[in-house]
C-alpha cells in the first residue's frame, strides 16, 4: 500500500470517528429522553454556578398522538442542555404546567388508547422527567373544560387550581416562563 493511501485511510477513519462521537446524543439529567448534542464551538452556554428556576407553560397538543410529543420531549431537552453545560440536577428547578390541548399528553394508557387507539407514548417521558426532579402539574380548569377527572390521568401529575394562577404564583418567585 502506498504511503498516501495509508494516510488517507487513517484520516478518513479519524474523521468518521469524530463525526460519530459528535452525533451521539447525551442525556445528562433526564435519562433516555431529550437527547442533545455537545456544541464545542458554542460561546454562549448556561452558567453551571447559577440556580435555574423554569416554569414550562405547555399548551400545545401532540402533532402525532402515536409519537412522543415534541413539546413534552423538549422539556427533557431543555433540562439536558443545561446539564451538558455543567448545571447540576440540584441547580435546575423545573415545573411543567399543562393546560389547553396539552393536557391530553397526560392521559393514562386506558384513556389515551380510547382516544387515540395506542398507549400513551408520553408517559415514559413524564416518568423520566419526574425522576430527574421536574414537577408535573395539570390545570384543574382545563380538566373541567374537557370533562376529565384526575383518575383519567397519569398518576404522577399534581392538579393546579389553574395554569394561569400557577404562572402568576411562580413568575414572581424568579421562575422564567417558557411557552411550549
Amino acid at each position: 500500500m502506498k504511503p498516501i493511501s495509508f494516510l488517507f485511510i487513517i484520516c478518513a477513519t479519524l474523521l468518521l470517528t469524530f463525526t460519530a462521537v459528535a452525533q451521539t446524543p447525551h442525556f445528562p439529567i433526564v435519562k433516555k429522553f431529550g437527547g442533545i448534542y455537545e456544541i464545542p464551538d458554542a460561546t454562549e452556554r448556561p452558567d453551571g454556578s447559577l440556580e435555574y428556576k423554569i416554569l414550562v407553560d405547555l399548551t400545545s397538543p401532540s402533532e402525532d398522538p402515536k409519537q412522543i410529543s415534541r413539546f413534552v420531549d423538549n422539556v427533557a431537552r431543555m433540562m439536558n442542555l443545561h446539564g451538558l453545560a455543567g448545571v447540576t440536577r440540584d441547580r435546575i428547578k423545573v415545573k411543567v404546567v399543562l393546560h389547553g390541548g396539552g393536557i391530553f399528553a397526560l392521559l393514562n394508557d386506558e384513556n389515551y388508547k380510547e382516544k387515540y387507539e395506542v398507549n400513551n407514548p408520553n408517559l415514559a417521558v413524564f416518568e423520566a422527567l419526574e425522576e430527574a426532579g421536574a414537577e408535573i402539574l395539570v390545570c384543574g380548569q382545563s380538566l373541567i373544560a374537557r370533562n376529565l377527572k384526575t383518575t383519567d390521568l397519569w398518576p404522577g401529575v399534581s392538579v393546579a387550581h389553574s395554569a394561569l394562577t400557577t404562572i402568576t404564583t411562580y413568575a414572581p418567585q424568579g421562575y422564567v416562563v417558557l411557552k411550549f
